[in-house]
Protein backbone atom coordinates (compact mmCIF):
# COMPACT_ATOMS: atom_id res chain seq x y z
CA UNK A 1 0.00 0.00 0.00
CA UNK A 2 1.17 3.50 -1.02
CA UNK A 3 1.80 6.20 1.52
CA UNK A 4 -0.80 8.07 0.27
CA UNK A 5 -3.46 4.96 0.21
CA UNK A 6 -2.36 4.49 4.23
CA UNK A 7 -2.88 7.82 5.18
CA UNK A 8 -6.70 7.82 3.16
CA UNK A 9 -7.14 4.41 5.10
CA UNK A 10 -6.03 6.38 8.44
CA UNK A 11 -8.40 9.20 7.28
CA UNK A 12 -11.60 6.78 7.12
CA UNK A 13 -10.73 4.84 10.18
CA UNK A 14 -12.89 5.50 13.41
CA UNK A 15 -9.79 6.48 15.68
CA UNK A 16 -8.06 10.32 15.45
CA UNK A 17 -5.34 10.51 13.68
CA UNK A 18 -2.38 12.11 15.99
CA UNK A 19 0.37 13.37 14.28
CA UNK A 20 3.55 15.14 16.26
CA UNK A 21 5.40 17.67 14.23
CA UNK A 22 8.71 16.71 12.48
CA UNK A 23 11.82 19.10 11.31
CA UNK A 24 14.54 16.59 10.63
CA UNK A 25 15.77 13.12 9.83
CA UNK A 26 15.92 12.47 14.07
CA UNK A 27 12.43 13.55 15.00
CA UNK A 28 10.38 11.74 11.78
CA UNK A 29 12.86 8.77 12.66
CA UNK A 30 11.77 9.01 16.40
CA UNK A 31 8.05 9.47 15.77
CA UNK A 32 7.98 6.63 13.92
CA UNK A 33 10.00 4.64 16.54
CA UNK A 34 7.42 5.40 19.28
CA UNK A 35 4.42 3.86 17.22
CA UNK A 36 2.70 6.62 15.83
CA UNK A 37 0.86 6.56 12.69
CA UNK A 38 1.74 9.43 11.18
CA UNK A 39 3.59 12.44 11.56
CA UNK A 40 3.41 15.87 9.67
CA UNK A 41 6.03 18.70 9.00
CA UNK A 42 6.62 22.01 11.20
CA UNK A 43 6.96 24.92 8.81
CA UNK A 44 8.20 27.15 11.58
CA UNK A 45 10.24 24.08 12.90
CA UNK A 46 11.72 24.06 9.44
CA UNK A 47 12.39 27.74 9.25
CA UNK A 48 14.12 27.71 12.59
CA UNK A 49 16.31 24.59 12.50
CA UNK A 50 17.19 24.98 8.82
CA UNK A 51 17.46 28.44 8.01
CA UNK A 52 17.88 29.99 11.75
CA UNK A 53 15.14 32.54 10.98
CA UNK A 54 11.58 33.16 12.50
CA UNK A 55 8.55 31.56 10.46
CA UNK A 56 7.51 34.97 8.61
CA UNK A 57 7.75 33.61 5.06
CA UNK A 58 11.45 33.36 4.55
CA UNK A 59 11.98 30.05 3.87
CA UNK A 60 10.87 29.45 -0.07
CA UNK A 61 9.49 26.19 -1.77
CA UNK A 62 12.95 24.26 -2.31
CA UNK A 63 14.16 24.94 0.96
CA UNK A 64 10.90 23.42 2.35
CA UNK A 65 10.99 20.47 -0.74
CA UNK A 66 14.34 19.40 -0.46
CA UNK A 67 13.75 18.61 3.76
CA UNK A 68 10.46 17.28 3.13
CA UNK A 69 12.12 14.78 0.68
CA UNK A 70 14.84 13.62 3.14
CA UNK A 71 12.30 12.97 5.87
CA UNK A 72 10.08 11.12 3.67
CA UNK A 73 12.35 9.10 2.62
CA UNK A 74 13.07 8.21 5.75
CA UNK A 75 10.49 6.61 7.20
CA UNK A 76 7.36 4.13 6.23
CA UNK A 77 4.82 6.32 7.58
CA UNK A 78 3.03 9.19 5.67
CA UNK A 79 4.28 12.31 5.70
CA UNK A 80 2.05 15.82 5.44
CA UNK A 81 4.00 18.81 4.75
CA UNK A 82 3.07 22.40 5.15
CA UNK A 83 3.33 24.17 2.26
CA UNK A 84 2.62 27.61 3.78
CA UNK A 85 0.48 29.59 1.67
CA UNK A 86 1.43 27.84 -1.58
CA UNK A 87 4.31 30.34 -2.26
CA UNK A 88 2.15 32.33 -4.70
CA UNK A 89 -1.61 32.51 -6.41
CA UNK A 90 -3.11 29.30 -7.87
CA UNK A 91 -0.92 28.84 -10.62
CA UNK A 92 2.20 28.43 -8.44
CA UNK A 93 0.04 25.83 -6.08
CA UNK A 94 -0.35 23.58 -8.92
CA UNK A 95 3.30 23.55 -9.57
CA UNK A 96 3.62 23.47 -5.43
CA UNK A 97 1.41 20.41 -5.28
CA UNK A 98 3.43 18.54 -7.70
CA UNK A 99 6.79 19.08 -6.35
CA UNK A 100 5.93 17.59 -3.16
CA UNK A 101 4.08 14.85 -4.20
CA UNK A 102 7.34 14.27 -6.11
CA UNK A 103 8.95 14.58 -2.98
CA UNK A 104 7.53 11.48 -1.28
CA UNK A 105 4.85 13.46 0.41
CA UNK A 106 1.36 12.03 1.42
CA UNK A 107 -0.63 15.68 1.63
CA UNK A 108 -0.11 19.09 2.20
CA UNK A 109 -1.22 22.11 4.04
CA UNK A 110 -2.10 25.10 2.33
CA UNK A 111 -3.47 28.48 4.59
CA UNK A 112 -5.30 31.46 3.17
CA UNK A 113 -2.99 34.10 4.87
CA UNK A 114 -1.42 36.98 2.93
CA UNK A 115 2.46 36.60 1.85
CA UNK A 116 4.56 36.96 3.43
CA UNK A 117 2.90 34.44 6.31
CA UNK A 118 3.98 34.26 9.61
CA UNK A 119 3.48 31.94 12.30
CA UNK A 120 -0.10 31.57 13.39
CA UNK A 121 -0.12 32.68 16.54
CA UNK A 122 1.99 36.05 15.96
CA UNK A 123 0.03 39.11 15.80
CA UNK A 124 -0.33 41.13 12.37
CA UNK A 125 -1.19 38.51 10.06
CA UNK A 126 -3.94 38.93 7.53
CA UNK A 127 -5.55 36.69 5.17
CA UNK A 128 -5.91 36.59 1.20
CA UNK A 129 -9.74 37.22 -0.58
CA UNK A 130 -11.58 33.57 0.49
CA UNK A 131 -12.78 33.00 -3.39
CA UNK A 132 -8.89 33.47 -4.03
CA UNK A 133 -8.02 30.94 -1.49
CA UNK A 134 -10.78 28.82 -2.98
CA UNK A 135 -8.93 28.91 -6.36
CA UNK A 136 -5.92 27.73 -4.91
CA UNK A 137 -7.35 24.82 -3.61
CA UNK A 138 -9.11 23.77 -6.81
CA UNK A 139 -5.46 24.06 -8.31
CA UNK A 140 -4.01 21.96 -5.99
CA UNK A 141 -6.77 18.92 -6.17
CA UNK A 142 -6.34 19.27 -9.80
CA UNK A 143 -2.63 19.12 -10.09
CA UNK A 144 -2.36 15.97 -8.02
CA UNK A 145 -1.56 12.90 -10.08
CA UNK A 146 -1.97 10.75 -7.18
CA UNK A 147 -6.41 11.19 -6.07
CA UNK A 148 -5.35 9.87 -2.70
CA UNK A 149 -2.60 12.70 -2.10
CA UNK A 150 -4.94 14.36 0.51
CA UNK A 151 -5.27 18.50 0.66
CA UNK A 152 -6.05 19.99 3.38
CA UNK A 153 -6.71 23.92 3.77
CA UNK A 154 -6.06 25.99 6.80
CA UNK A 155 -7.66 29.09 7.48
CA UNK A 156 -6.22 31.87 10.08
CA UNK A 157 -9.92 33.70 9.36
CA UNK A 158 -9.98 33.21 12.97
CA UNK A 159 -8.41 35.83 14.42
CA UNK A 160 -9.27 38.24 11.43
CA UNK A 161 -13.09 38.08 10.73
CA UNK A 162 -14.36 35.59 14.04
CA UNK A 163 -15.58 32.24 14.30
CA UNK A 164 -18.29 32.81 12.08
CA UNK A 165 -15.76 34.35 9.08
CA UNK A 166 -13.43 31.25 9.52
CA UNK A 167 -16.80 28.68 9.29
CA UNK A 168 -17.79 30.31 6.19
CA UNK A 169 -14.55 30.36 4.88
CA UNK A 170 -13.83 26.87 5.65
CA UNK A 171 -17.08 25.80 3.81
CA UNK A 172 -16.27 26.70 0.66
CA UNK A 173 -13.03 25.44 0.60
CA UNK A 174 -14.31 22.28 1.36
CA UNK A 175 -16.61 22.80 -1.93
CA UNK A 176 -13.43 23.98 -3.71
CA UNK A 177 -12.31 19.72 -3.00
CA UNK A 178 -10.40 20.24 0.11
CA UNK A 179 -10.11 16.85 1.97
CA UNK A 180 -9.83 18.36 5.46
CA UNK A 181 -9.86 21.51 7.05
CA UNK A 182 -7.72 23.21 9.89
CA UNK A 183 -9.02 26.55 11.61
CA UNK A 184 -5.85 27.83 13.16
CA UNK A 185 -6.05 29.25 16.88
CA UNK A 186 -9.59 27.70 17.86
CA UNK A 187 -9.92 28.43 21.49
CA UNK A 188 -12.58 26.38 23.08
CA UNK A 189 -14.22 22.86 22.82
CA UNK A 190 -17.14 24.83 21.44
CA UNK A 191 -15.71 26.29 18.83
CA UNK A 192 -14.29 23.29 18.00
CA UNK A 193 -17.48 21.56 18.18
CA UNK A 194 -19.23 24.42 15.69
CA UNK A 195 -16.52 23.62 12.71
CA UNK A 196 -16.98 19.90 13.05
CA UNK A 197 -20.23 20.59 12.68
CA UNK A 198 -20.55 22.52 10.42
CA UNK A 199 -18.02 21.26 7.61
CA UNK A 200 -18.70 18.27 5.03
CA UNK A 201 -14.83 17.56 5.09
CA UNK A 202 -13.15 16.06 8.60
CA UNK A 203 -11.80 18.65 11.05
CA UNK A 204 -7.57 18.49 11.97
CA UNK A 205 -6.77 20.52 15.17
CA UNK A 206 -3.96 22.40 16.33
CA UNK A 207 -2.07 21.00 20.01
CA UNK A 208 0.09 23.54 19.97
CA UNK A 209 3.26 22.39 22.27
CA UNK A 210 0.69 19.37 23.04
CA UNK A 211 2.63 18.80 26.77
CA UNK A 212 1.80 22.57 28.00
CA UNK A 213 -0.55 24.68 28.12
CA UNK A 214 -0.60 28.32 26.34
CA UNK A 215 -3.09 31.03 25.66
CA UNK A 216 -3.77 30.58 21.75
CA UNK A 217 -4.73 27.11 21.87
CA UNK A 218 -6.44 24.67 24.33
CA UNK A 219 -4.77 21.85 25.64
CA UNK A 220 -7.66 18.96 25.41
CA UNK A 221 -7.16 15.29 25.96
CA UNK A 222 -7.09 13.58 22.90
CA UNK A 223 -9.94 11.38 23.95
CA UNK A 224 -11.71 14.36 24.75
CA UNK A 225 -11.27 15.56 20.96
CA UNK A 226 -12.66 12.40 19.57
CA UNK A 227 -15.46 12.41 21.26
CA UNK A 228 -15.66 16.14 19.63
CA UNK A 229 -15.59 14.48 15.99
CA UNK A 230 -12.13 15.90 15.34
CA UNK A 231 -10.89 14.00 12.63
CA UNK A 232 -6.79 14.76 13.11
CA UNK A 233 -4.17 16.30 15.96
CA UNK A 234 -1.11 17.79 15.06
CA UNK A 235 1.38 18.51 17.76
CA UNK A 236 4.08 20.65 15.60
CA UNK A 237 6.03 22.41 18.43
CA UNK A 238 6.24 19.59 20.67
CA UNK A 239 9.43 17.92 19.51
CA UNK A 240 11.64 21.06 18.98
CA UNK A 241 10.29 22.91 22.37
CA UNK A 242 11.64 19.88 23.49
CA UNK A 243 14.90 19.37 21.76
CA UNK A 244 15.66 23.31 23.06
CA UNK A 245 14.77 22.34 26.48
CA UNK A 246 16.97 19.30 26.22
CA UNK A 247 20.05 20.85 24.43
CA UNK A 248 20.20 23.59 26.80
CA UNK A 249 20.26 21.49 29.94
CA UNK A 250 22.65 19.17 28.62
CA UNK A 251 25.10 22.57 27.24
CA UNK A 252 24.26 23.96 30.93
CA UNK A 253 25.74 20.82 33.04
CA UNK A 254 28.44 20.51 30.45
CA UNK A 255 29.76 24.84 31.05
CA UNK A 256 28.95 24.29 34.84
CA UNK A 257 31.68 21.49 34.84
CA UNK A 258 33.85 22.93 32.74
CA UNK A 259 34.12 25.98 34.70
CA UNK A 260 34.59 23.99 37.41
CA UNK A 261 37.48 21.96 36.16
CA UNK A 262 35.44 18.62 36.33
CA UNK A 263 34.30 16.63 34.24
CA UNK A 264 30.49 15.87 33.19
CA UNK A 265 29.44 12.07 33.86
CA UNK A 266 25.11 12.87 33.15
CA UNK A 267 24.17 9.74 31.08
CA UNK A 268 20.63 10.92 32.15
CA UNK A 269 20.85 13.60 29.89
CA UNK A 270 21.61 11.87 26.81
CA UNK A 271 20.75 8.82 24.61
CA UNK A 272 24.02 6.68 23.65
CA UNK A 273 25.85 6.13 20.70
CA UNK A 274 24.03 2.81 20.17
CA UNK A 275 20.95 4.56 20.64
CA UNK A 276 21.87 7.28 17.80
CA UNK A 277 23.06 4.14 14.75
CA UNK A 278 20.01 2.07 16.08
CA UNK A 279 17.44 4.92 16.04
CA UNK A 280 19.17 6.07 12.36
CA UNK A 281 19.45 2.63 11.00
CA UNK A 282 22.84 1.92 11.23
CA UNK A 283 22.61 -1.86 11.93
CA UNK A 284 20.90 -2.43 8.76
CA UNK A 285 23.54 -0.73 6.99
CA UNK A 286 25.93 -3.05 8.92
CA UNK A 287 23.72 -5.96 7.73
CA UNK A 288 23.94 -4.91 4.05
CA UNK A 289 27.93 -4.05 4.17
CA UNK A 290 28.77 -7.70 4.93
CA UNK A 291 25.98 -9.44 3.12
CA UNK A 292 27.56 -7.33 -0.56
CA UNK A 293 30.88 -7.62 1.24
CA UNK A 294 31.29 -11.56 0.92
CA UNK A 295 33.09 -11.88 -2.51
CA UNK A 296 33.89 -15.48 -2.59
CA UNK A 297 30.37 -16.47 -2.51
CA UNK A 298 30.14 -14.62 -5.65
CA UNK A 299 30.17 -17.10 -8.19
CA UNK A 300 28.67 -19.96 -6.57
CA UNK A 301 25.68 -17.34 -5.96
CA UNK A 302 26.01 -16.68 -9.75
CA UNK A 303 26.40 -20.14 -11.13
CA UNK A 304 23.68 -21.26 -12.69
CA UNK A 305 22.99 -17.22 -14.72
CA UNK A 306 26.58 -17.82 -15.54
CA UNK A 307 25.78 -21.61 -16.91
CA UNK A 308 22.89 -20.55 -18.87
CA UNK A 309 25.29 -17.50 -20.52
CA UNK A 310 28.00 -19.69 -21.35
Amino acid sequence: MTKTKRLRALLADDDIIVSPGVYDGYSVRLVEQMGFKTACTTGAGLANSRLGVPDVGIMGLTDNVDACRMMARSVDIPLMADADTGYGNAVTVFHTTRYFEDAGIAGINIEDQLSPKRCGHMAGKDVIDEREMARKIEAACEARRDDDFVVLARTDAIAVEGLEGAIRRAQLYAAAGADLIFADAVKTEDQIKRLVDALPVPLSVNMGFGVRSRPTTPLIPIKRLNELGVKRVTLPRMLPAAAIMAMRQALTVFREAMEAGEAADRPDLLVGIDDIWGLMGQPDVMAMEQRYGDLDAVEAKYAARLRDAS
